[in-house]
């Protein structure tokens, strides 16, 4: 066993709690998992990892190789990739979260771009509405919309999402189209249950707020679902521009209550702290920050 190889297996267990995780993040059977590890142990005559039926738990010994290990790997990995990819471009695999709706329309395309370049590049993209935990599922960088965090990573703002308010010209035909964030109690809303507070609609006007709670005809877990239905006149959504593409210009769609203004959501990609980013990760952060602003956020 090449102690490398050891040490990989050992991060990967520690830090998913688990061999099956730990096989799934290195691409190997758990079997193959166990034997690094053991033979590890066996090399360093210290037990790593104490086994249970349920879980994986780490000895003293374990914790002290965990404090210095990933840095190490980290190291090696981007010492061998600038070497590599000064004749063959990005290598390995980039295992990237994202927001289902966000991932589908804003990052696979990013995600293609970057890749194109780097034909020895894989990229495995993971659409999640929850918040993954990056380090016990291996994933590289995590684009997120909204505040939430963890102390336990870094965050690299990329823009903010624009919301706004609007409704088909048929749901509006024959009735009276709110003119004050209150009025939206009369109508019919299409609510998105990923946002914070769903039925909660905040809206800011001459620095004042102002927060309405809507009576909602459908509850989705998907803006682009929203979008669909609001086309389809079933009520009024508070949806991300980036959704809408041209469905105002086209009139598939109304703006409402322009004059009122909604809290922007922060788009950010978020890494684990204290590790050395492979150099691939830091280029697809620099990627991501500049074809976002000059795409999506001006």
């Amino acid at each position: 066993m090449d102690i490398i190889d050891g040490l990989r297996a050992f991060v990967a267990t520690a830090e998913t709690g688990s061999f099956t995780g730990a096989a799934e993040r290195l691409g190997v059977s758990n079997r193959l998992t166990s034997k690094y590890v053991a033979e590890l142990e066996r090399r360093l005559g210290a037990r790593l990892l104490q086994r249970t039926t349920r879980r994986v738990g780490i000895t003293s010994a374990g914790e002290t190789l965990l404090a210095r290990a990933p840095a190490l790997l980290d190291e090696l990995d981007d010492m061998l990739g600038a070497v590599s990819e000064e004749s063959r471009g990005y290598s390995g695999t980039l295992r990237i979260s994202a927001p289902v709706t966000f991932g589908e329309i804003a990052v696979k395309d990013l995600l293609a771009r970057f890749a194109a370049p780097h034909p020895a590049l894989t990229v495995d993209l993971r659409l999640n509405d929850r918040y993954v935990d990056l380090a016990a599922e291996g994933i590289d960088l995590a684009f997120r919309v909204g505040e939430g965090g963890m102390p336990s990573l870094k965050r690299r703002k990329l823009g903010e999402i624009v919301g706004i308010l609007v409704a088909s010209p048929a749901y509006l035909e024959g009735r009276a189209a709110p003119v004050v964030p209150a009025d939206l109690r009369d109508h019919a809303t299409i609510v998105d249950t990923n946002r914070t507070d769903p039925a909660r609609w905040v809206f800011v006007r001459d620095g004042e707020e102002v927060a309405v709670e809507v009576a909602s005809r459908f509850m989705v877990n998907s803006a682009q679902v929203a979008r669909d239905l609001a086309v389809d006149g079933w009520g009024i959504a508070f949806c991300p521009t980036f959704v809408l593409g041209d469905d105002i210009a086209a009139g598939r769609l109304v703006r409402l209550l322009p004059d009122y203004a909604s809290p922007n959501l922060p788009v950010s990609v978020v890494y684990l702290a204290g590790r050395t980013l492979p150099r691939k990760v830091r280029a697809l952060i620099d990627f991501a920050h500049a074809e976002m602003r000059r795409s999506m956020f001006g």
